[in-house]
């Protein structure tokens, strides 16, 4: 199974990324994910289900750890393409 996450972090910082959506961020980009992209609003990455659940437990653990106040994050089981 395939998933996608995409989340956000708050509180936000329009000068500069709060250190939670910098961890959160680096967690991200560090996992083994495919398809991640990362902006000033919202983050969405792909990957298989154990690598995204993985992820997200990280994220949510080093988010909060780090400051944020809230996370917000949507998962969706997405169809793997024929190969």
């Amino acid at each position: 199974m395939r998933l996608r996450v995409e989340f956000t972090t708050e509180p936000f910082d329009l000068d500069e990324a709060p250190t939670h959506a910098v961890v959160a961020r680096e967690v991200i980009q560090g996992a083994e994910l495919d398809a991640v992209d990362v902006g000033p609003f919202g983050n969405t990455a792909e990957g298989g289900a154990d690598e995204v659940l993985t992820a997200v437990d990280s994220l949510l653990r080093q988010a909060l750890a780090s400051g944020a106040t809230r996370v917000s994050l949507q998962v969706n089981v997405i169809e793997e393409e024929a190969r």
